[in-house]
Order: structure tokens, then sequence, then C-alpha cells
């Protein structure tokens, strides 16, 4: 073997060698508690072992309510959100900044290309002729390479930094995904429930309406006294004021979603239903499977990971940068023998740079990579904090929400027995009608009560799936159904 080609293959496998340093410290992910089970649910505890989840894609988890409306506003909301979308552009600004990042792995190589009319000056330094003023061409075509020797690893934690960034990023845009479906479909119910309550208003405009009549009647019968119908009137404008309250709640809510879905608000429109979606019980699962299905806790981890990969990078400032060059081409005084054999050149060398002084720099940066890890690993932690605090809550809500519903519908159907009673007593004459509008009052608000408990424990479900991360599927629907 030639000898040069000898001594430059040894070039190439030292470099190789060296190649495996890295001054990144040894990463591992921040230890943070993790409770063998949650405090608010007994049952549902072994729901599912831990398992890797960190790719899965995430199911259709509002299916589990069973509504159609709804699973068409998601599908919609899916393709048009620009929140979404924005999230989308920035993961795709991550994966081009890791590829960049990846390509100092590889040898630069540029092409140069140039052709040059030149005249020196006959007065210049250490001219000995004054009638030789120069005049010349220079065809000038080369290939240039450069690589740098990553001897400290610095590309390699510098791509390493970039690719937990990227698949930082991807984390949030799941989150983003969660957390736009979980709004859509609070919002949905919301705006189900002003429904509700709109439809209750309306029945009681229209049961205080006759009520005004038949006190009217009686009045001028001389039956009854001008103050039960001046309280039956007050009822009945007050009615009227609420229902026209909630006309605009629905309305604003209207506009809200379509801004989810991405729609013109004065073209979009949800029509009116009741609300009549039951609520499944959601199972919590254990504790341990949150750190693996949460995309927001996925997401702190990663930026923990670059992080420390950072640390190497300043490290790495501190050492010598050693890079090999490499130029080929040809240059030639005019075009007849530019591209020939005798205007050939090349040169091959190493390089060394080797820093100096900088006034603090490079420590300023390593005492900043230091901080912005233990930053990121702080993050982390506070993350998996509130995403035990969110399941804690929401279960809380999912099992006491509905022990309050259920005590709301008994407060229902006695304050309709109490109506009755009270219409009845009213007509015989045995009671004034202030009795009447008092058992009024409390059967609406005592309905209006069961629907606004209703909705709470349908959005409880609802951020109890999120707050365990949105992994949804069949198994997990038919499940949570048959728990109703």
């Amino acid at each position: 073997m030639n000898p040069r080609r000898r001594a430059l293959w040894l070039v190439l496998a030292a470099t190789a060698a060296l190649s495996a340093c890295s001054l990144a410290p040894d990463y591992h992910v921040p230890e943070t508690p993790v409770p063998e089970r949650y405090r608010e649910t007994d049952e549902y505890g072994a729901w599912r072992s831990a398992e890797p989840a960190d790719q899965r894609v995430r199911g259709v988890w509002w299916q589990v309510f069973g509504d159609a409306g709804l699973d068409e506003l998601q599908q919609r909301a899916a393709g048009a959100n620009q929140d979404l979308r924005a999230a989308l552009a920035r993961f795709e600004q991550a994966r081009a900044q890791a590829a960049y990042a990846r390509a100092g792995f590889f040898p630069e190589i540029d092409l140069n290309a140039s052709s040059t009319r030149q005249r020196y000056s006959r007065n210049r330094p250490q001219n000995t002729s004054s009638t030789n003023v120069g005049v010349f061409t220079d065809n000038l075509l080369t290939a240039d390479l450069s690589y740098e020797l990553d001897l400290w690893g610095r590309v390699r934690n510098a791509a390493s930094a970039a690719d937990a960034q990227a698949r930082a990023s991807a984390a949030d845009l799941q989150a983003a995904q969660l957390s736009l479906q979980a709004e859509l479909a609070t919002d949905y119910f919301l705006l189900r429930s002003y429904d509700a309550d709109k439809q209750l208003l309306d029945d009681a405009v229209v049961a205080y309406e006759k009520a005004l009549e038949l006190t009217s009647h009686r009045f001028r019968a001389g039956a009854a006294a001008e103050v039960d119908v001046t309280q039956a009137r007050s009822q009945l404008e007050t009615a009227r004021a609420q229902a026209l309250d909630t006309r605009l709640k629905r309305a604003q809510m209207e506009h809200a979603i379509a801004v989810l879905v991405g729609a013109p608000t004065e073209t979009f429109s949800v029509p009116v239903k009741s609300l009549d979606v039951p609520a499944p019980v959601i199972p919590a699962g254990l504790p341990s499977t949150l750190l693996q299905r949460r995309p927001d806790i996925a997401g702190a981890e990663r930026r923990v990971a670059a992080a420390n990969a950072e640390i190497g990078v300043a490290r790495a400032a501190w050492f010598p940068v050693f890079t090999l060059g490499a130029e080929f081409g040809y240059e030639g005084g005019n075009g007849g023998s530019w591209l020939t054999a005798p205007s050939r050149l090349w040169s091959l060398g190493p390089g060394l740079t080797l820093p100096l002084f900088d006034a603090g720099a490079r420590s300023a940066r390593s005492d900043e990579a230091r901080a912005r890890y233990d930053e990121a690993a702080a993050n982390y932690r506070q993350s998996v904090l509130n995403a035990y605090r969110e399941v804690e809550d929401n279960l809380a809500g999912q099992q006491l929400l509905e022990q309050e519903r259920q005590r709301q519908a008994a407060a229902v159907e006695a304050a309709r027995r109490t109506l009755f009673h009270a219409n009845q007593r009213y007509t015989n004459g045995a009671v004034s009608y202030l009795e009447v509008v008092v058992a009024q009052n409390s059967a609406l608000e005592a309905e209006r009560a069961l629907v606004d408990v209703t909705v709470r424990r349908l959005n409880a479900s609802v951020l109890l799936i999120k707050a365990l991360g949105g992994e949804w599927g069949a198994d997990e629907t038919q499940q949570a159904r048959g728990a109703q």
C-alpha cells in the first residue's frame, strides 16, 4: 500500500477511536415520587400495568360518550384547528433542526469556480520593473472538503440535543392535540347544558304565563289580591330575562367552538340538542403508567435529556478543535490549458484551533448549560406533580359529582311534588300565591342545578381522560361504559 494512503487510513482509524469520547454527563431520568395507588380510587387502582407508550397513537377517547355531534366536531377540529397546525409547524421546525445538527457527522464539500482578469499595480511594493504591469487571467475550479474530527463529542452531543428537542416537540404536538380535544369536548357539553337550561326556562315561561293568566282572572273575580298578580308578572319577566341570558351564553359558546374547529363564526352553527349523554366511569390505572402516557411529561423529560447533552457541547469548547481539510482542482491562465493535467492542484492536511483567552466566555456557557439542565429537571418534576394532582382532582370530581347528581335528582323530585301541592292549595284558596311562587322558583332552580351538576360530572370525565394522557381504545371504552 502506498505510504501516504497508509498514513491517511491510520489517521481515520485514530479519529474513529477517539470519536467515542463524550464530555456529557451520563443521563438519568430525574427521580420523582411515584405512589402505589391513587388516593381517590379503590377498585380501579390496578386497571392496567405499566408499559412503554412513548410513541403510541392516542385513540378517539371521546367516543366513550356516544355522541355523534361531538364525534363530528372532533373530526373537523383535527383537520382545521389553527393552533394545532401551528404546533405541527413547530414540530417540523424541530425535525429540520435535528437534521441540520446530524449533518455535522459528515464532511462538508463545496465546489468553487472563478475566472478573474487581473492587473498588478506598477507602483506596488517590491516591483523591480517599471514596465511590467502584470495583466493576467486566473481561472480556478476547486472542490473543497472540510471535516471536524469529533474527538470530544461536541457534534455528537449537539445532534443528540437537537434530536431530544425534536422528540419533545413531537410530544408537544400530542399535548396540543389532547388539549384541543378536551377543550372541544368540555365546550360541547357546556353548550348542551345551555340548551337544557334554555328548555327549562322556556317551559317555565309557558307555565308562568298560564299562572299569570289564572291569577289575573282570580284577581278580576275578587278571589285573589293584586299582589298575587304582580308576583306572577315579576316571576314571568325574571324567567324571560334568564332565558335571554342563557341564549347569550349559548351563542358565545357556539362561537368558541367555531374557532376550535377552524370555521367562521357567521356560518357555523350547532343544532340544539338535549343533554342526554351518560357520564361514564373512567378507571384511573396505575400511577406509574402516567409517566409513560402523558405527552407533556414525555416532552419535559426529553428537554432534560437535551439539556444534559448541551452540557457536553459546552464542555467540549474547552478542548482544541481538530479539522481535516482537502482541496482538489484546476487553475490556469487561459481556457485552452485550464483543465489539463499540468493545471491540477491539491492539498490535504489537518488543522487545529485551540482557544487561549476568551474572558470567561466558555466558563459562562458551561455554567449556563448546567443551570438549563437544573431548570429542565425541575420543570419535569413539577410536570409529574401536576399530573398526579390533576388525576386526583378529577377522580374526586368523578365520584363526588356523581353522588351530588343523585342527591340533586332527588331534590328535583321533591321540589316538583312541593310545587304540585302548592298549586292545589292555591287553587282551593288555602294559601296565597306567594307559596306557589316560592315552590315554582325552588323547582326551577333545582332543575337548573341538576343540569349544572350533570355537565360538571361529564366534564370531570373529560378532564380525567386528559389527565391520564388520552391514550384510549376500544377496550377502555367498553370498560368505561360497563362501569356506569
